[in-house]
């Protein structure tokens, strides 16, 4: 009854809900039509439409969520429509960490730049912001994947950190992209 309280009453990108035991085991995922290669956990499933929609209510929601039981701990993968060409990452990056920053202004920061992933260039942003009861701890990176922004995202909230955050940087570090 907990977690129907908590899917009813938050609009957040992660839930407050009590940890749920989740394999550490990863397991490398061909994604996005074989675009994307990236390790997910393998106690993860994709997350349903109904869910999907419940968390991402705008129409620019994530292509693929893989998330735990829970749905306190997500991967999330989102091939945009924005065109993007390589070059223009940094720009495309200033903005999005502009826009972060207006938009949760208490918002904790980790780190924010660009960073290459596996020969790839990429930038990065992490952060903790607020959520209902608890914070979400956000790490996205994005790229350019066919002439068009790709954003791969691994949150988790706050009292999960300390176990999630090492493996969301693995996760992020096995991104490995066709062309």
């Amino acid at each position: 009854m907990r977690v129907l309280l908590w899917l009813l009453c938050s609009s957040t990108l992660a839930f407050a809900v009590r940890a749920q035991p989740a394999s550490d085991r990863l397991e490398a995922r061909s994604l996005l039509g074989g675009a994307v290669e990236v390790l997910v956990p393998a106690g993860f499933d994709v997350m349903s439409d109904e869910l999907l929609r419940f968390k991402y209510p705008s129409e620019r929601r994530p292509t693929l969520v893989y998330t735990n039981a829970a749905g306190s701990v997500n991967l999330a993968l989102h091939h945009t429509p924005t065109p993007l060409q390589p070059a223009q990452l940094a720009q495309v990056h200033a903005a999005m960490e502009a826009t972060f920053k207006q938009a949760y202004p208490s918002a904790v920061w980790f780190q924010s730049g660009l960073i290459e992933i596996n020969g790839r260039a990429f930038f990065l942003i992490d952060f903790r912001t607020p959520a209902l009861d608890t914070e979400v701890r956000n790490m996205l990176v994005g790229t350019a994947l066919r002439g068009r922004l790709l954003l791969i995202s691994f949150n988790a909230t706050k009292g999960l950190e300390a176990r999630w955050v090492p493996v969301g940087r693995q996760i992020l570090a096995s991104i490995r992209l066709g062309r």
